[in-house]
Parts: structure tokens; sequence; C-alpha cells
């Protein structure tokens, strides 16, 4: 062993033996291995399945915040509209939303959140960002119902911004198409003339926008031509509209309406 130690005569015969031995090291140590290898990958693919859930979770709650976003940021626009269209009003204007829409398809109605206890009055204009958008029917405590001007009953005095021309601008139970009545056919009126309110009638003021002409169509053997309009109110999209008041507080019909809902809501009240 000392000679061996000194002159390293074994080194060639421990080399030996190790090559023959290794087979079977690596034999033994084959089951340990592989134990450790589908302990390590198994808990690696539960790692990642746990990550990857986790990840499509918080995909999933993103992808919903992101709509929400989106949606706020239309309602952002929408309100800028509105601002920016009430800047250009000379009354007294107040934001409404709206609540419901009736579901008659034939008549054009939709309920805000708007009523007596907001000064709301029978007849009242109400406007989107684009245009006129129709008039108050009946007014409630705290809701108000609203004809929208393509209704069927629905009739407003307009004039041609153009010419002066006035007319009657009829619903006809489309959104998107107003009568235009009683125009000669030789009338001063053109396909793209804008069509704003006259305000005869006493209900909506005068110079807000209505329409626009999209057919002049002169009739031979008849008096009137056949005259059709686009309205600008964004009328099956908007959410949110513009109450507008005159330049006196309270009006005739503001006075009637409050009137009539004290009593009822009394009456109620009473039984």
């Amino acid at each position: 062993m000392t000679a061996d130690h000194r002159m390293q005569y074994l080194d060639s015969v421990r080399t030996f033996i190790s090559v023959l031995v290794y087979p079977i090291q690596y034999v033994v140590s084959v089951p340990t291995s592989a134990t450790n290898w589908l302990g390590d990958n198994l808990q690696s693919r539960e790692s990642l399945l746990e990550e990857n859930e986790s990840l499509v979770s918080k995909n999933r709650f993103l992808a919903v915040q992101m709509q929400k976003y989106v949606s706020l940021e239309i309602e952002n626009m929408r309100l800028r509209q509105l601002l920016d269209a009430s800047k250009r009003l000379t009354d007294r204007v107040l934001t409404a939303e709206l609540l419901a829409v009736d579901l008659d398809p034939f008549s054009h109605k939709v309920l805000i959140n708007k009523g007596l206890r907001h000064n709301t009055y029978r007849g009242q204009p109400i406007l989107d960002s684009e245009g006129v958008y129709g008039q108050i029917v009946q007014v409630l405590p705290i809701t108000s119902s609203v004809m929208l001007l393509t209704d069927p009953g629905h009739s407003l005095p307009v004039q041609v911004n153009r010419s002066g021309l006035r007319t009657i601008a009829q619903g006809t139970g489309s959104t998107s198409k107003l009568r235009l009545l009683h125009i000669p056919n030789n009338g001063d009126i053109k396909e793209g003339d804008l069509i704003v309110t006259s305000g005869l009638g006493g209900v909506f003021p005068s110079g807000y926008p209505v329409a626009k002409v999209t057919l002049f169509k002169p009739v031979s053997g008849q008096a009137f031509a056949t005259v059709e309009a686009e309205p600008l109110a964004k009328l099956d999209k908007s959410r949110e509209v513009l109450l507008v008041w005159k330049e006196q507080e309270d009006t005739p019909e503001v006075k009637e309406t409050r009137s009539s809902a004290t009593k009822v809501t009394n009456e109620k009240g009473a039984n």
C-alpha cells in the first residue's frame, strides 16, 4: 500500500475497475434519478397550469375592465357633445338620461329621469347633441314621457334655413325619415337643405336644427311635392338628452302641469 501510495502502481487497475463498475452504478441510480425527474416535471407542470389559470383569470378581468373603460370613454364623448351643444344654446338647459323605450312599434316614445321636481312641463322641447329630439307629452313627479319627432302623431313647425320657406315636419314612424308637408312643386327647397325650427306655435324656440332634406320630388297634377328629410338627432342611439326652458322661469305650461301633478299626488296620498 505504501509502494502504491508512493509509486501509483495500481492506478491502471483502479481505472479498469471503475469502467467495469460504472454501468452497475448507472443502473442503480436510475430509479432515484427517474423519481426526481418525474417529481420535478410534475411539479413544474402543476405550477405552469396554476400560473396559466391565474393569467387567464387576470386576462378575463382586464378584458371586462377594458370594456368598461371603452364604455366610459364613449359616454364621456357623448357628454362632451352635449356640453358643447348646451354652450351653443341661449336658453336654460338640463341634461337628462333615458330610462326606458316604448316597445310599441307604432309609437316613438321614451322615458327620461327628469320630472315635475325638476320643473319639466308638457310640451317642453327636448334636444340631443345634434338637433331636435322631441317634446315632453306627460309629466310625472320624477320622470317624464317624451314623444320623438318621428312619432306619427308628432308635427313640428319648421323652415328651410337657406330660403326661409316655412313648412311642417311630420313624423313617419321611421327614425330616419320625416315628411315635409304642403311644399309647392316650385318651392325654394332642394336636397341637402338644413331644416330648423321656425318658432311658430310657441313650443320650440326658433333656429334649432331639425333635419336635412333627402328627397324633393315634384308631383305633376298635384299642388304639393313629395319632400322627405332625415333627422339630425340620433334618435335610436342617444342616451342623454337636453331639456330646454325658455327665458322665463315659469311658463303657463309649467304652472298648469305643477298644479295638476300636485293635485294627483295629494289625491293618491289621501287614498
